[in-house]
């Protein structure tokens, strides 16, 4: 979708979902979340988008993005691993079960990538060879495939501290987690992106790697929480140009959504200055590469409002039947 189609839809945001009728108010970084009595969790996808520690903006449309998108691929799923899905009153918006989530946050990577200080690509290139408890052989490139895929487990932060690399030996003595639950989580993981590659395959997509998060429900059982191969939690590459890219040297193609996070980059240190007011046009193209996105990952159309209903009028409207709840 153009960017220029989005600009009468420049205002359609969802920057702050706080309704006051529903209980136990937790505002992430882009989510906001309400916890039923019952069980049962609110979660609406807002539209702001999270860099550096701090929300530089909201972006048209995103939130939908991630929701839609999260739900194509929980519905193609849920043959090999439960997940926490009960209903969609809204396209921001998901209801799901209540989850005590694990310690332990699944990293799987088919590919030598990634940009962070604990992606393979970096320690790799540092010279490490041996990391989370598997062993990479010398001489590979930059974003080559693995022999295999390979879960790269962290610690997960709960308190803003930094994950750290694990093996899975060390979350079994740390006991993070059972060894019944390693192995199942292990299981899970590697079917889900075995289910995502080839999905996107069939799209003319490599599904690089990807992360998940996983709970446990009243009966202890492990259940996928959070979101799913969506172009936030997933590194997705278009197939067609990826070898001619990496014989030639370079970066593969990719959903390029760091348009605002990079011009921010360039003009301030963004950890500790004022953040600079962001021209629309590069709000508008961040918006329009997430609508390809979805559409591209999905085979779906994204279709615009034919009603400019604020976003929140909508998702409170669609919501009202649980203010008595």
């Amino acid at each position: 979708m153009d960017a220029l189609a989005l600009r009468p839809h420049a205002q359609h945001l969802l920057r702050d979902a706080t309704i006051p009728e529903l209980p136990n108010h937790y505002a992430g970084k882009v989510r906001d979340n309400y916890d039923l009595p019952d069980g049962r969790r609110v979660i609406i996808a807002t539209d702001r988008l999270s860099a550096f520690d701090r929300i530089l903006c909201a972006v048209p449309f995103k939130g939908q993005v991630l929701t839609q998108t999260a739900r194509h691929w929980f519905e193609a799923t849920r043959d090999i691993c439960p997940n926490h899905v009960l209903e969609y009153p809204d396209p921001n918006v998901v209801i799901g079960r209540r989850l005590e989530i694990l310690p332990v946050e699944i990293v799987v990577r088919g590919y030598l990538a990634g940009t962070t200080g604990t992606s393979i690509l970096t320690l790799y290139k540092a010279g490490q060879r041996e990391m989370y408890g598997i062993r990479l052989p010398d001489g590979m490139r930059d974003n080559q495939k693995l022999p295999a895929p390979v879960i790269t487990p962290t610690s997960k932060a709960f308190d803003g501290g930094h994950d750290e690399p694990l093996t899975p030996a060390e979350i079994l003595e740390r006991r993070l987690l059972t060894p019944a639950q390693w192995e199942r989580l292990s299981h899970y993981a590697l079917a889900l992106f075995a289910r995502g590659q080839e999905m996107a395959a069939a799209r003319g997509l490599i599904l690089a790697d990807t992360k998940y998060e996983f709970g446990t429900d009243a009966e202890g059982n492990i259940v996928l929480a959070d979101e799913i191969h969506t172009p936030d939690s997933s590194r997705y590459w278009k197939a067609d140009s990826h070898e001619a890219r990496l014989a030639a040297g370079g970066k593969p193609e990719s959903f390029d959504k760091d348009f605002v996070r990079n011009w921010v980059a360039a003009r301030c240190d963004p950890y500790r200055d004022p953040i600079p007011e962001i021209p629309e046009t590069l709000i508008l193209d961040t918006a329009a590469v997430y609508i390809q996105a979805f559409e591209t990952i999905t085979g779906q159309r994204f279709a615009l409002p034919a009603e400019e209903t604020p976003v929140l009028e909508r998702i409170r409207r669609n919501l009202a039947p649980l203010f008595t709840a």
